[in-house]
């Protein structure tokens, strides 16, 4: 293989890497069913990635039929009334990348890669998959093996087992609390006619964004999305929004699973994307738990020798989120670890933080973000992911100019407003 064909072999199956800074502004339009089509020209490299975005996910679900969404998805690519799923597979191949699809919380995509030239078939192909997608029964038992399997696999893993249970006391009767696999008896009851129910009801214009990034000409594409996705039903009616409580009531839960390492995991209800305090409290989860530097590895691992690994998360909501501080350690060390957990999560809401781990977290946090932006599949996804939740597909550039403006007074007011409730949950190795 040529040096040429090698780097274009790697840059496809990267996405498309691409500089992010030589990105051309976005083109945004709105067809007259709803349907919201943002394209970015980027010319950097021969690459074209398409992500349509519905607003469909596990927060619209309930206990009677959690995970429906997540199976929906994974069916949704597997065949067509003019395409097999191995023809589906076969003609992504054909145009140099490839087509998938899953389900998330807040939305759900169907997304592909192609060589840029071949833009109109690629569009053409996830239009036929996404509009008109056939759900052969066959495809449905095959994928929900896969997905009780995974189910399974889940459970049985004491990390996720231990967030599983944080999620279901953090967020009680919220939908968030519901794990987007769903849950393994109702998975094995969902039928073809859930499933299709599920997709009339939310799969429409209002609720659909095709976002397009690639070397590829903006108005044409506009053109091309509406041609394929204009005859896309606008929905009738409003699907109504589940709230959740401003604040976690906290509480801790003890939980025995078979592990060698006990899991210790202190969570809090904190700010959604379009809150003021969405960036702060971002840089205030990179200080205590952002790699190896931050305040839970520095002080729990390195100084007092309470964790085997630990680290802090604040995956990004539409409605409040969370920040899950976490650590695995010996099971003889899991209630000092909890205590020390708790210590430095109340020390972070009485003291500032230095102008050095301020300083540290901006750059750890911004330098991440960009980095998880150096692809078009991934910039396809942000932008859709932005504009899917309200904040507007631009909404990348406010975001770190908000990070970068964060004061230690302002991670010191985000820890005393949201860190007072803290949810615990301890899971110990099975007794033998």
């Amino acid at each position: 293989m040529s040096r040429t064909l090698a780097g274009l072999a790697l840059a496809l199956a990267m996405g498309g890497l691409v500089p992010v800074e030589a990105a051309e502004p976005i083109l945004r339009d709105r067809l007259d069913n709803g349907v919201t089509v943002l394209v970015r020209e980027n010319p950097s490299v021969p690459v074209v990635a398409i992500s349509v975005m519905v607003r469909v996910g596990s927060r619209w679900e309930s206990a009677e039929n959690a995970g429906i969404t997540n199976l929906l998805q994974q069916v949704l690519v597997k065949g067509t009334p003019s395409r097999t799923a191995l023809q589906i597979a076969e003609e992504a191949e054909e145009i140099g990348g490839g087509i998938s699809a899953s389900g998330d919380v807040d939305n759900s995509e169907v997304r592909g890669v192609a060589l840029a030239r071949n833009w109109r078939r690629l569009l053409e192909l996830l239009a036929d998959v996404t509009l008109r997608p056939t759900l052969p029964d066959h495809e449905i038992e095959s994928e929900r093996r896969s997905v009780q399997s995974a189910i399974k696999s889940r459970a049985d893993q004491p990390f996720q087992r231990a967030y599983d249970t944080m999620m279901e006391r953090v967020y009680g009767p919220h939908a968030y609390a519901l794990p987007v696999l769903g849950r393994g008896p109702v998975v094995a009851r969902v039928d073809r006619a859930a499933l299709l129910e599920h997709y009339r009801r939310f799969y429409r214009g209002d609720r659909t964004i095709v976002s397009v990034s690639g070397d590829v000409p903006a108005r044409e594409v506009v053109a091309e999305v509406r041609r394929l996705f204009g005859a896309m039903s606008a929905g009738e009616g409003t699907i109504p929004e589940r709230g959740v409580a401003p604040a976690s009531a906290g509480g801790r839960d003890l939980v025995s699973h078979p592990a060698a390492q006990a899991q210790v995991m202190v969570a809090f209800l904190g700010p959604g994307i379009a809150s003021k305090d969405y960036a702060a409290m971002k840089v205030l989860s990179v200080a205590l738990g952002g790699g190896m530097a931050g305040r839970l590895f520095t002080e729990l691992r390195d100084k007092q020798g309470l964790a085997y690994s630990t680290g802090a998360m604040n995956p990004s909501r539409v409605d409040p989120s969370v920040l899950v501080a976490y650590l695995g350690t010996a099971p003889a060390n899991a209630d000092r670890a909890e205590e020390g957990m708790l210590r430095e999560l109340g020390r972070v809401a009485r003291e500032r933080v230095t102008p050095e781990e301020l300083a540290r977290a901006k750059s750890f946090l911004l330098g991440q973000f960009n980095l998880d932006r150096r692809t078009n599949a991934r910039l396809a996804w942000y932008q859709a992911f932005f504009e899917a939740a309200g904040v507007g597909y631009d909404f990348a550039d406010r975001y770190m100019k908000a990070v970068q403006s964060v004061t230690a007074d302002d991670l010191l007011r985000v820890a005393q407003t949201y860190l007072a409730a803290p949810a615990i949950v301890s899971l110990r190795p099975t007794p033998r």
